[in-house]
């Protein structure tokens, strides 16, 4: 499933192609039929990002919400579009750009009332200015549940996954089965603004970096990670692997249904 920084950049890329457009909208594979024809002539005002959910906000107050999940993919050109080609759930036209979406998990139209109610079910978005990093330690420093559930929570924490969460935690040498209410003031701000600092990156790079320049491979000697994800981490996905900071095998566990992936030695704390 896409993190929060790829619906960030979503958000962007779909105001570069159509705000302030009028546009046309279709669904080849009919599941979006009503919605679209609701869609069809009115003008895109803008887009956000709140989490892993995308909003289009078009005049007339609707509002397109969109949650990718783990197969939904966008894809979009110059000009006019091609033939739909496989299950297009919604395509959207404009002058000058075509976009279309497949195989979200969400694809829906909301109200303004029903836009509010999913900002106030979601945590806060490191990504987003309005993020009130406090609400979040509110619920942690509670829960006896394990820090990685909690961040992995999107009530909790809008926009992270499984990259950001572990290696956010090895960066603050951090145990990702520490109890939240262990947690520091002091540690949770640290943690804050390491998770806006990597997801920032993110956004700007396209792909998920966590390493430290003295581990990046020039500056070690070794190999470059090769991975369909991308990116140089510490952690993830690495099990067995010797720790870049320690040299212990990276660790692999599993927490509410999803793999971790630890150092024993630098997260000890």
């Amino acid at each position: 499933m896409p993190e929060g920084h790829t619906i960030h950049r979503l958000a962007a890329r779909h105001a570069e192609l159509f705000a302030g457009d009028k546009v046309t909208a279709a669904s080849p594979q009919g599941r979006f039929a009503e919605g679209a024809a609701r869609l069809s002539g009115t003008v895109l005002d803008g887009t956000e990002a709140y989490g892993k959910h995308l909003l289009h906000h078009y005049a007339g107050e609707l509002t397109l919400h969109v949650h990718l999940g783990l197969y939904g993919k966008f894809s979009d050109g110059p000009g006019e579009p091609p033939p739909p080609v496989g299950q297009v759930r919604l395509r959207l036209a404009g002058d000058r750009h075509w976009l279309d979406l497949r195989g979200p998990t969400a694809c829906e139209l909301l109200t303004p009332p029903e836009v509010v109610a999913l900002r106030e079910r979601l945590g806060p978005d490191p990504l987003r200015a309005d993020a009130d990093p406090a609400r979040a330690y509110q619920r942690i420093r509670r829960s006896p549940t394990p820090l990685a559930a909690l961040l992995l929570d999107q009530s909790v924490v809008a926009g992270t996954g499984l990259i950001f969460v572990t290696e956010a935690l090895f960066r603050a040498g951090l145990s990702p089965t520490l109890p939240g209410r262990e947690l520091t003031p002091a540690g949770w701000d640290t943690l804050w603004a390491d998770l806006v600092a990597l997801m920032t990156l993110a956004v700007a790079r396209g792909r998920i970096d966590t390493v430290r320049d003295a581990h990046l491979p020039e500056a070690m000697g070794r190999p470059a990670r090769v991975d369909r994800h991308g990116g140089e981490v510490y952690v993830y996905r690495r099990p067995g692997d010797p720790c870049h900071v320690c040299a212990t095998p990276v660790s692999q566990g599993a927490l509410a249904g999803r793999n971790l992936y630890w150092c024993a030695t630098c997260q000890a704390g």
